[in-house]
């Protein structure tokens, strides 16, 4: 018999938090993540270091066993929200969450993997291997691939793969690629042997690229199908503690802003007016935390995943957007220089709001769970 979650944070995720936000507030900085975004390398591998070999965050979702360090999407959702917070330029989502998740469906997690012995064993090998930081892995799939959407684009021929993928997150980065073929299955591709070229993207800091494979060596690791749809479900889950992140930096911003900004002598945070936009942000951040914790904690039980999911990216993405232009708005001419890190926020928050499905999308897919019709 089922028991309603416990959606607030514990004690360990609060200590969890704290080391996140302490380290990010030394080491990432808005001055430094502006200065980097106007490079054409925006990812910052020393603070990786920091987070994925220093914290051994790149592991949570992965069993001890396996070289991780065995928590659950609670502690990932924590860590999401802190780099949402920071808009930090590094590969979590899509290394520590989108490929862990895809290859924890290969492995089978000591339940027996999608593959054969072989398979299975290379995937426990490329999980311990992004456990410990020092390998980053990609799925190749575009980030705006919804989870009910798969159509690969890549070929196998003679064992080698052969095809292109548009707009994969973070691909510029990886050490490895997971690549979904049309026979299939999930194939490993060292990135070396693929030619990954970057596009231009509207989030300056999780870039996009395309990856082209010309007879790229592979190594099969089950089923694709049952990979992906667990990667991707898991990433929009998540996906809404980072939006959480960004929109409560948003309001929290926006607040201190309007205490301090004067205008007839006033503080402008006293005007009724601003009063009820900001009003209305706050209850629209307190409904995302809500949908937003009740999915990590619907991924780490695995009761009523996909509904669960599918209510949180409904809600996260027009509300984490909402919050990022008030803050843009209410900061008044500043907030329209590049100087400024809320275009950062703004951009990634767009960005999100068609990653791994649209709001849209997923509504519809929570009314087909729920067998809400639609009307005649």
């Amino acid at each position: 018999m089922s028991t309603d979650p416990d959606l607030l944070y514990s004690e360990e995720e609060e200590a969890l938090r704290a080391a996140v936000r302490d380290l990010l507030t030394d080491h990432c900085d808005a001055a430094g993540v502006l200065a980097r975004a106007e490079t054409d390398t925006p990812y910052d591998p020393a603070l990786w270091k920091s987070l994925a070999d220093g914290m051994g965050l790149a592991g949570l979702l992965v069993p001890e066993e396996w070289g991780g360090q065995g928590a659950t999407h609670r502690e990932a959702a924590v860590v999401l929200e802190e780099l949402g917070r920071f808009v930090a330029p590094v590969p979590y989502l899509t290394s520590a969450v989108v490929a862990t998740e895809a290859l924890l469906a290969c492995a089978g997690e000591g339940t027996g993997g999608t593959g054969e012995a072989g398979e299975i064993e290379a995937a426990v090998g490329l999980l311990a291997r992004l456990a410990s930081g020092r390998t980053i892995g990609v799925l190749a799939v575009p980030l705006h691939l919804g989870a009910d959407a798969a159509h690969p684009a890549v070929r196998v021929e003679n064992g080698a793969l052969h095809g292109e993928v548009t707009g994969v997150a973070d691909a510029a980065v990886a050490d490895v690629l997971l690549v979904p073929a049309q026979d299939g299955a999930l194939y490993a591709v060292d990135a070396g042997d693929a030619t990954v070229t970057p596009q231009v993207s509207l989030d300056l800091t999780r870039p996009l690229a395309a990856v082209a494979l010309d007879g790229a060596r592979a190594s099969r690791l089950g089923r694709a199908e049952s990979a992906v749809r667990r990667a991707l479900r898991a990433a929009a889950g998540l996906l809404a503690s980072e939006q959480l992140g960004i929109a409560d930096w948003a309001l929290t911003e926006t607040v201190a802003y309007l205490k301090e900004r004067k205008q007839f002598n006033r503080p402008v945070g006293g005007f009724q007016a601003l009063k009820h936009r900001l009003a209305q942000v706050w209850l629209e951040v307190v409904h995302l935390r809500a949908a937003a914790r009740a999915a990590a904690d619907a991924l780490a039980t695995g009761e009523d995943t996909d509904v669960t999911t599918a209510v949180a990216q409904a809600y996260a993405a027009p509300a984490a957007v909402h919050a990022v232009e008030e803050a843009l708005q209410l900061h008044g001419g500043i907030g329209m220089t590049w100087e400024h890190p809320v275009h950062l926020y703004l951009k990634r928050a767009k960005a999100d709001s068609i990653a791994y499905g649209t709001a849209g999308a997923h509504r519809e897919a929570l009314a087909a769970l729920v067998d809400l019709r639609p009307p005649a």
